[in-house]
């Protein structure tokens, strides 16, 4: 099993607390395969929708491929999101009920298929946000003084 990174939502991790992951296959066109094996993808913006019970990537960015032609793909278009039906009832009971959101971490290609690690989110607190920088700092410093001190 070959995980080959692709893109990530980095803002995610500093905008949410992330509570559950899910693995879900994406419904691709040929030349936006191209482009993600390319790494001309940016998951910064998007989200995930449940319309009809199904699940919607929208507003992820995924560059048109550099060679192709006039059939190149709508960079900013919806694209499906391959999922288990218990799954989605899973993702619509939380985010009806609790208030959670879904947010896509990262984009991969697994075994030749581009995957998507999607995530049910909380939206952090502005001081939760100023408290987890905190933490990264202190920790930050921490590691380098240890660093120093090892010399």
């Amino acid at each position: 099993m070959s995980h080959q990174l692709v893109g990530r939502n980095k803002k995610a991790f500093h905008e949410y607390e992330i509570l559950d992951r899910f693995e879900a296959g994406v419904v691709l066109q040929g030349t936006e395969v191209k482009a993600i094996r390319e790494h001309k993808v940016s998951l910064k913006e998007s989200f995930v929708r449940i319309k009809d019970e199904e699940a919607w990537l929208e507003n992820c960015h995924i560059s048109p491929y550099s060679h192709g032609n006039i059939s190149n793909h709508d960079p900013l278009r919806a694209r499906k999101l391959l999922l288990h039906r218990r799954e989605i009832k899973k993702l619509i009971g939380k985010t009806i009920k609790s208030g959670f959101t879904i947010v896509p971490l990262s984009m991969y290609l697994k075994d030749g298929r581009v995957k998507l690690e999607i995530a049910l989110a909380r939206g952090k607190r502005l001081y939760d946000k100023r408290e987890a920088d905190r933490r990264k700092t202190l920790e930050r410093e921490v590691e380098t003084a240890l660093k120093r001190g090892k010399r």
